[in-house]
C-alpha cells in the first residue's frame, strides 16, 4: 500500500508545493536522450512531473503508480492527454517493449522486502524490449542521510494555490539499518485539519543492488553520481540482458 503522503487526496494535492523544483529530472531527460529512448515507462510516477517532461520532449510515456490520488494530480496536469496513466505497479504491467524504464525520487528504496524488490525488477524486465534500459537512483547508506534528516526539524509552511497555507513538520521515528522510518505531519490552516504520513525506506549498498539486478536479468552498464546530490546517491544504468 502506498504511503498517505501519496495516497491521501489532501496530501497528494499539496505534494508538489513541498517537493521543490525537481532539478534532478533534467538528468533523466538527458539520459533518455543519451539512450535514444522513444518509449519510456515511468514507474512510481507520482504526480507526473518526469512523465510530462519526457512527453513534452516527444517521447511516448506510460506513467504507473499505485497511489490513485497522486495519479489524479498527474492527470489534472496532462490537459492534452500526452501520457498514458496506469493505476498499478510493475508486477501488473503488460509487455510494453519500452526502451527505458525510470524510477526517480528514490522509489527503489520503498521496496523493503527482497521479494518485493525482485518482483518489481522482474516486472520492469518484462515491460522492456530486449536491450532496453532501467535507470534509477538510491541513496548511499554510508552517507547516513537520516542523521541530517533528524537534525532538520524546522517547520515549513507553503501557501498552496486553491488550498491555502499548509504547515509541514518532519521527524525521524526509527533507525534500524538498513531500514529508516520517518513521519510527515501536515496542518491545513484553513480548517485546522492535521494529517500524518509514515514512511520506511531501505538503504541498500551498491553491491546489494548490483546483485539484485544481475539476478533478475539485468547487466549494470554504469553507476553514476547524482548531479543534484553529488556524493549522496548512486544512479544505476542497467540493461536488460536476457
Amino acid at each position: 500500500m502506498p504511503d498517505a503522503i501519496f495516497a491521501h487526496p489532501r496530501l497528494a494535492a499539496v505534494y508538489d508545493a513541498f517537493d521543490g523544483d525537481r532539478d534532478d529530472l533534467d538528468a533523466y531527460l538527458a539520459i533518455a536522450d543519451e539512450l535514444d529512448a522513444r518509449v519510456v515507462l515511468d514507474l512510481g510516477c507520482g504526480t507526473g512531473n518526469l512523465a510530462l517532461l519526457l512527453a513534452r520532449h516527444g517521447r511516448t510515456v506510460v506513467g504507473v503508480d499505485p497511489a490513485g490520488a497522486s495519479l489524479a494530480v498527474a492527470r489534472s496536469k496532462d490537459r492534452e492527454g500526452r501520457v498514458r496513466w496506469v493505476h498499478g505497479d510493475a508486477t501488473t504491467m503488460p509487455p510494453l517493449r519500452a526502451d527505458l524504464a525510470t524510477m526517480t525520487g528514490n522509489v527503489a528504496q520503498v521496496f523493503r522486502a527482497d521479494d518485493d524488490w525482485a518482483r518489481t525488477l522482474r516486472g520492469v524486465h518484462a515491460a522492456l524490449r530486449p536491450g532496453g534500459h532501467l535507470v534509477f537512483e538510491t541513496r548511499r547508506p554510508e552517507r547516513r542521510a537520516w542523521e541530517e534528516w533528524a537534525a532538520d526539524t524546522a517547520l515549513v509552511t507553503r501557501d498552496v494555490p486553491g488550498v491555502g497555507p499548509v504547515e509541514r513538520r518532519f521527524e525521524v521515528i526509527a533507525v534500524d539499518p538498513p531500514l529508516v522510518s520517518f513521519r510527515f505531519t501536515y496542518r491545513f490552516r484553513t480548517d485546522g485539519v492535521t494529517l500524518t504520513s509514515d514512511s520506511t525506506l531501505r538503504f541498500r549498498d551498491r553491491d546489494e543492488v548490483e546483485a539484485s539486478l544481475a539476478a533478475t536479468g539485468f547487466r549494470v552498464v554504469d553507476v553514476r553520481d547524482a548531479p543534484d546530490r553529488p556524493g549522496r546517491e548512486f544512479v544505476f544504468v542497467a540493461q536488460r540482458s536476457t
